[in-house]
């Protein structure tokens, strides 16, 4: 019964430490997850107010369009499929650490599948990967990676990382390097949700130049650009596809603390139950070595009767 009761105790001390450990991971990923919620909202008002300069300036650079940077293979209209293309970057985004359930295995799987399409239509890839749990399951696939980076921890990625890749990227594809890029993430669905996407960021999604409503024509003076609106456009660009692509960014973040949440939140609820059947345990172990105890020292005072008395 000693035994016993120091085992229950032991159990019931080390689950007790586990419980700050889980509490902390829960609050770091639920504060994560809410700020990568908020500068998504953010991000997207920013980006859609951007992109509607281009129409206004696109007729003060060419009236044909031609020549115009970042344009090479554009399709006729937006969101037409791309052909394939000959030479694609391939950036595959996970994690930088576990405990978030299936995460990087199922944005492992989209891109096992994407891989082997990509090699089937005779495609030159070159694989770049972020975070620490998504490179070590490439190179354990014998992935050939041209670049690779890990994810900070304990906040969101950095803007000035996808701004200088993209800016990279931009000036690869300009100078026909590259001809297209191709991000892999888990698309954030909802709390705990997510959805393995393959996303093409390069060639640009550019919008045409639209001409002037009647209505905007008589309510609005013509529009003063001050500086070279070549330089603005090629400005514009780099900054909309930079913010697009830190768009996936945070998505990704946002699928992963969320996960990594509700992970923590269950193993808490596991936690508090796993107290409570070892405390009511101990209360039982308790009460039994008292009843023996009280037995024996009955016994040794003569108080009760040979057939009463506890088995040594």
């Amino acid at each position: 019964m000693p035994q016993d009761f120091e085992h229950i105790q032991s159990r019931l001390n080390n689950i007790r430490s586990v419980g700050p450990i889980l509490a902390a991971l829960r609050t770091i990923s639920l504060g994560s997850w809410q700020m990568a919620l908020n500068r998504l909202r953010g991000l997207r008002d920013y980006s859609a107010r951007l992109l509607s300069f281009l129409p206004l300036l696109l007729p003060h650079i060419d009236e044909t369009r031609h020549g115009l940077p970042f344009l090479r293979g554009k399709t006729a209209s937006r969101g037409q499929a791309l052909p394939a293309t000959e030479r694609v970057i391939a950036l595959v985004i996970g994690s930088e650490r576990g405990l978030c359930g299936q995460y990087n295995a199922a944005i492992a799987a989209r891109a096992a599948a994407y891989f082997a399409a990509q090699a089937q239509d005779g495609v030159a890839l070159e694989i770049m990967a972020l975070g620490s749990r998504m490179i070590r399951t490439l190179q354990r696939q014998k992935r050939a990676l041209c670049w690779a980076q890990s994810l900070p921890v304990t906040r969101l990625p950095a803007f000035e990382m996808a701004f200088r890749l993209t800016r990279e990227w931009l000036l690869r594809y300009e100078a026909s390097e590259i001809d297209a890029v191709d991000v892999l993430y888990n698309a954030y669905d909802r709390s705990g949700r997510y959805t393995p996407t393959v996303f093409r960021l390069l060639p640009p999604d550019l919008p045409s130049a639209a001409p002037l409503a009647p209505e905007d024509v008589s309510l609005s003076a013509p529009y003063i650009i001050e500086t070279d609106p070549l330089r603005m456009y090629v400005r514009i660009v780099e900054q909309w596809t930079a913010i697009n692509f830190y768009t996936l960014l945070l998505s990704a973040a946002a699928s992963e603390h969320s996960a990594r949440f509700q992970l923590m939140e269950s193993a808490t609820q596991n936690v508090d139950r796993l107290v409570e059947d070892l405390t009511q345990e101990l209360q039982s172990a308790r009460r039994q070595a008292i009843t023996i105890e009280m037995q024996e020292l009955a016994s040794s005072a003569g108080l009760l009767g040979k057939e009463l008395r506890p088995e040594v």
